[in-house]
């Protein structure tokens, strides 16, 4: 399983606006990005600056996994908040999508409606399929750069990694 995940992530090394390739690196700018709240207004990843910022990419809404992992990051929310951290999550599916897939598990944090593919080709998301992203996560610091990077998630698992990462880097920042 190992070896087919490194596989995918490795052919997928597109190149990014910037003209970089493959993911974001630690220390590089945040790109910017709008979705929309629990509540349906308009939110940017630069509304974040100061505090940390959870910023995952899934391959799609319904799907067992992406389930599985929207939950865990809702039924630890209260802790996010607690940190001071936001999060976005981000797919290829529609607002549409988004606002059913929200409004069927009491999801409380903004997700991105990437149809374009813009958002995840600016982090270097490779694509699982064709119009859907890998399972990546990253972690923007305060000052909106990229503080840590996963690229290969357990869609339960990621959600405590990277609130234990943002709870240390904020201890030491």
């Amino acid at each position: 399983m190992f070896a087919a995940a490194h596989a995918l992530l490795a052919c997928g090394q597109s190149q990014r606006p910037d003209g970089g390739r493959g993911l974001l690196a630690v220390g590089a700018p945040a790109p910017e990005f709008q979705g929309s709240d629990a509540a349906g207004a308009l939110v940017r990843l630069s509304q974040a600056r100061g505090r940390f910022a959870v910023v995952y990419f899934y391959p799609k809404d319904e799907t067992p996994g992406c389930t599985k992992q929207a939950c865990a990051f809702r039924d630890n929310f209260s802790k996010f908040e607690q940190a001071g951290v936001a999060v976005f999550g981000v797919s290829r599916d529609s607002k549409k999508s988004h606002d059913e897939f929200r409004a069927h598990h009491e999801l409380p944090f903004a997700l991105v409606a990437d149809e374009s593919g813009a958002v995840q080709s600016a982090y270097g998301v490779p694509s699982k399929l064709p119009g859907m992203s890998a399972r990546v996560t990253f972690l923007v610091d305060r000052e909106g750069k990229i503080a840590r990077v996963w690229p290969e998630v357990d869609p339960v698992l990621n959600v405590t990694e990277v609130l234990s990462a943002a709870e240390q880097l904020g201890r030491s920042s």
